[in-house]
């Protein structure tokens, strides 16, 4: 190959690599500043209104040297922390179709305690809360502001396969690189964070630990099971009998809030859809956690009404937490793990009465513990069938 030729090929590589730290970061930027995006959001309000109304919104503008600052208690955008006031989009939401005269009266002269306290000395024109609820409705449409997305790790995956593609190119066509040695160190290296990376990522797909999506409506663990000491089987009563431990019908809710309907940290806001739903007949929509693969087979009756594991030890410490995460990965290895070191209790437990070779062998003192691998655990088909 003349110089001309492999003179381009590096011409070209040269404009690759550049063209992806150029064009990357635009490709995956998020949503503009608020200032921007929500006053295009909405063609059928005036731009100014929208404007003053989502500066007032951010406590950016000051009434008589005071201003006040929704944002505060009202998030706009996703957050991965439990906030016991309504996001903006809820609000929103609940007050889109209704009038200025209904957001005045809510925000000037709330009936429930908390907002009683919150709101107190709130001082609102009929033209401010008419531009606060302009903002709103914009928000209604729009929806909260998504999280950043992060690339970093794409960055550097993509870089470092350029690198490899350059280095394997100028090894066996080019040749330009007086010490070829460095190719030879690049493409190993590259070779092995490439692998690593795939491998990595392969093995973790659908594992999401972590993973704490919104609810639709902001439920505590920590203040059910933890303050006021629910016990897990009271709402998930299946869990000793049935192969799912069920998730609680909006009715069960009602045995407590027919009585309780302001919340000590919640308000009024979060119960009013349980018994709204309660209502209208119509089923709460939970998002799920804890997931496993369609070929899997897991039965909480097993583990819950046999073994008599304690919820904690697969979902982790649920009564400390106000917004529930998913603790472990629930990954083959995981499992494996747990049944060969959790050991088997056949007193007073009628389902092991079948191994009474296991029994005899306890009772001779021939083996001191008996685990689940023991008692066939760890078999394929006892989970994949």
């Amino acid at each position: 190959m003349n110089n001309h030729l492999a003179g381009k090929i590096s011409r070209v590589l040269l404009l690759l690599i550049l063209s992806i730290f150029t064009f990357t970061p635009a490709l995956f930027s998020s949503d503009s500043p608020a200032d921007s995006s929500l006053a295009t959001a909405n063609e059928g309000h005036e731009r100014e209104n929208l404007i003053r109304g989502e500066r007032l919104f951010y406590g950016l503008v000051y009434q008589r040297e005071k201003s006040v600052n929704c944002q505060a208690c009202h998030n706009t955008g996703y957050i991965d922390t439990l906030n016991w006031n309504p996001s903006a989009y809820d609000i929103s939401v609940k007050y889109e179709g209704k009038s200025v005269k209904d957001l005045a009266t809510v925000l000037l002269k709330p009936r429930a305690e908390k907002m009683m306290e919150v709101h107190k000395g709130f001082d609102l024109s009929d033209e401010d809360i008419s531009q606060l609820k302009t903002f709103m409705d914009t928000v209604a449409v729009k929806g909260l502001k998504p999280q950043k997305t992060t690339i970093n790790k794409l960055i550097i995956f993509i870089i470092v396969s350029l690198l490899l593609l350059f280095s394997l190119v100028d090894l066996v066509i080019i040749k330009k690189l007086k010490y070829q040695w460095i190719n030879l160190i690049i493409i190993l290296a590259a070779g092995v964070y490439i692998t690593d990376s795939l491998v990595n990522n392969a093995i973790a797909i659908g594992r999401s630990p972590d993973y704490s999506p919104d609810q639709p409506i902001k439920f505590s663990h920590k203040v059910h099971a933890g303050q006021n000491q629910t016990n897990c089987l009271y709402c998930h009563s299946s869990a000793e009998s049935s192969k799912s431990a069920g998730i609680p019908s909006a009715s069960v809710c009602m045995n407590c809030h027919l009585i309780v309907r302001n919340g000590s940290r919640s308000g009024a806001f979060e119960i009013a859809k349980v018994i709204d739903a309660y209502e209208k007949g119509k089923p709460i929509d939970w998002v799920r956690i804890h997931n496993l693969p369609d070929h899997v087979y897991f039965n909480h009756s097993q583990h819950v009404g046999v073994a008599k594991l304690e919820c904690q030890e697969c979902h982790g410490p649920v009564q400390e937490m106000d917004r529930v995460v998913k603790v472990t990965d629930l990954s083959m290895g995981w499992c494996i793990s747990c049944h060969r070191q959790k050991q088997v209790s056949f007193h007073d437990n009628k389902f092991y009465e079948v191994y009474r070779d296991k029994v005899e062998k306890m009772n001779s003192g021939s083996i001191d513990s008996v685990t689940v691998e023991m008692v066939g655990g760890t078999e394929c088909m006892k989970c994949h069938y």
